[in-house]
């Protein structure tokens, strides 16, 4: 689990709760269903709009990386890449087929498997960048899918909260309701910021990340795999790939 997440989720309710009741307004202040349904549903629903189907169900399937991200051993996977640079210069590439048949990452495992078939280099680079073009393009835009919900949370609720205010219009002649149904009215804007700042936004940005991280251990494999293809010196090999690792 990544620690950073769930401590930032939890540390922004305690903020929003705890400052509600710092500031007077308590905790059933909060609370109002009207306002979480027209912020929360009109959100998704302008993200439906606004978004095609293959993309808003992989935006869900890559979300769980915020709170368990993919593991990219940059060390790790150098220390494998140099192993598969001295089996090659020791057995041919005909040596690798033992690796290809361990190897989990269908990424790297495509591309030992073009380096075993004995595919030029330059079409085994031509291949994988053209795939890991195309992966990074529709991961980002999956978690552009949240970065709209944090555009469009803001306004839906300034929506609920002029709805609400049209409410409190219509009881002008009761006093005694004016207060509580302009506070209501204001809690719809509440939703929308906070949902916004504290956790779409932030998510859109941390799986950027991730996805940025991810490109940057299938770009690693690409130079190992070519620079294997070309017959480079394994130490060779290893000291390209810490170029890579900041």
């Amino acid at each position: 689990m990544d620690a950073l997440t769930i401590a930032g989720v939890v540390l922004g309710l305690v903020a929003v709760v705890f400052g509600a009741v710092l500031k007077g307004a308590g905790i059933m202040s909060l609370l109002n269903p009207a306002a979480f349904i027209i912020v929360v549903v009109g959100t998704f629903a302008a993200s439906l709009v606004q978004t095609p189907k293959p993309t808003f169900m992989r935006a869900w399937k890559i979300f769980p990386w915020i709170f368990r991200p993919p593991v990219e051993d940059h060390e790790k996977l150098i220390a494998k890449m140099v192993a598969w640079s001295e089996t090659a210069r020791k057995q041919g590439l005909l040596g690798l087929e033992p690796a290809l048949e361990t190897e989990q990452d269908p990424f790297a495992q495509k591309a030992l498997q073009m380096l075993v078939d004995g595919t030029e280099p330059e079409k085994i680079r031509e291949a994988l960048e053209v795939e890991l073009e195309v992966r990074e393009k529709a991961n980002t835009q999956s978690a552009k899918v949240f970065e709209g919900l944090g555009i469009y949370s803001p306004t839906l609720g300034i929506i609920g909260a002029v709805l609400g205010l049209i409410a409190v219009m219509k009881n002008l002649a009761d006093p005694s309701k004016l207060g509580p149904g302009i506070a209501a009215a204001f809690t719809a804007t509440i939703y929308g910021i906070a949902l916004a700042n504290l956790f779409f936004l932030p998510t859109a940005n941390k799986l950027k990340d991730i996805i940025k991280t991810q490109t940057h251990a299938k770009e690693m494999i690409i130079e190992g795999i070519i620079a294997i293809a070309e017959g480079e010196n394994p130490r060779n090999l290893e000291t390209k790939l810490k170029g890579f690792v900041g």
